[in-house]
């Protein structure tokens, strides 16, 4: 990493911490950030019987992380028994949504152990494991996030958030020392939702660096079954990006952000917001090119500009440091 490259992600983190340390926490926030040769892989299912989750990794890929997350409602202060591939799954949580509708919450298993040695030196392309709830009536689905690691690919950002929505609107920015340009060859900017309880018009609105691009996250989309215990929607890896402001229908809660992303820009700002109150976003996955720092807080992060300044403002700080001469010692 270059030295100048390096003292700016510095100068973010700095500011990030004290921008989180200034403002409440957002309820969705960072659960784990990769920053090299990465790729993601996301797929949901959910029901009212035994169905698969698929992992999408490419021939040669290693995968690093694997997690397995379940999306209830009428659940609060408890996780619901699931396994996969007939293993019994340990899940952290639950994330209880607070205030909420219906008890809804979420939880998280690490699956690494299960999925990596069937990927790892596989035939590469499509890998389906098994999912069955114990409490499928309660239980509305699962999501596999599997981040796996390819020599090939270029450097992005691999961020995974969890928990679960503020229903009047949570923020997650990514910062990047060097400048962005979307236009690059090979340049990418993905983000998928996981939203639990969710149909029959009830949806979110997603906000990217100012532009509202959809109205209409939500929806039962991995069941098309309108019935607690299979409400949800997981942005997978195998969906099309959602087109600008789709309808219900149409959103796939998969998004490619490049074109909100301004040429020469250091900062991706995402507003997740739930006006009807009553669903659940448990998960958002990010993939963006280039070496960045992630954090979410619920409105308190900067407008792009008045992050750029804040960095320079870092940066020129560290330079005069540098410069201030070292008394001598007594």
């Amino acid at each position: 990493m270059k030295r100048a490259t390096k003292s700016l992600l510095i100068a973010a983190a700095a500011a990030g911490a004290l921008l989180t340390a200034g403002a409440a926490s957002a309820s969705l926030t960072v659960f784990q950030t990769y920053v090299g040769n990465y790729g993601l892989s996301t797929d949901g299912g959910g029901g009212f019987s035994d169905y698969n989750v698929t992992a999408f990794v490419p021939v040669g890929a290693t995968v690093t992380a694997a997690y397995l997350y379940q999306a209830n409602y009428s659940s609060t202060g408890s996780i619901q028994p699931v396994t996969l591939n007939g293993n019994a799954l340990s899940f952290a949580g639950p994330f209880d949504q607070s205030p909420s509708c219906c008890g809804l919450n979420s939880a998280r298993a690490d699956v690494t152990s299960i999925v990596a040695p069937i990927v790892n030196g596989g035939p590469g392309g499509s890998y389906d494991f098994a999912v069955h709830e114990g409490n499928a009536s309660i239980t509305d689905g699962t999501g596999l996030v599997v981040v796996y690691q390819l020599a090939s690919l270029s450097t992005s950002t691999v961020a995974l958030l969890d928990g679960f929505s503020v229903s009047s609107g949570d923020t997650t920015a990514v910062s990047f020392g060097s400048p962005l340009h979307p236009g690059d060859p090979g340049f990418q900017a993905d983000l998928r939702l996981g939203i639990g309880f969710s149909c029959c018009g009830q949806d979110s609105n997603v906000t990217v660096n100012g532009t509202l691009i959809t109205e209409h996250a939500g929806n039962d989309d991995e069941t098309g079954t309108d019935a607690n215990g299979a409400l949800i929607t997981f942005g997978g890896s195998d969906d099309p990006f959602s087109p600008f402001l789709p309808t219900y229908a149409q959103d796939h809660e998969r998004y490619d952000l490049t074109p909100y992303i301004a040429d020469g820009s250091t900062l991706v700002r995402i507003d997740t917001q739930n006006p009807s109150g009553d669903d659940n976003i448990f998960f958002a996955g990010l993939v963006i090119s280039g070496e960045g720092v992630v954090h979410t807080g619920d409105g308190g992060v900067p407008e792009p500009a008045t992050w750029a300044m804040m960095i320079m403002g870092f940066f020129g700080m560290g330079s005069l440091l540098r410069r201030r001469p070292v008394a001598n010692a007594a």
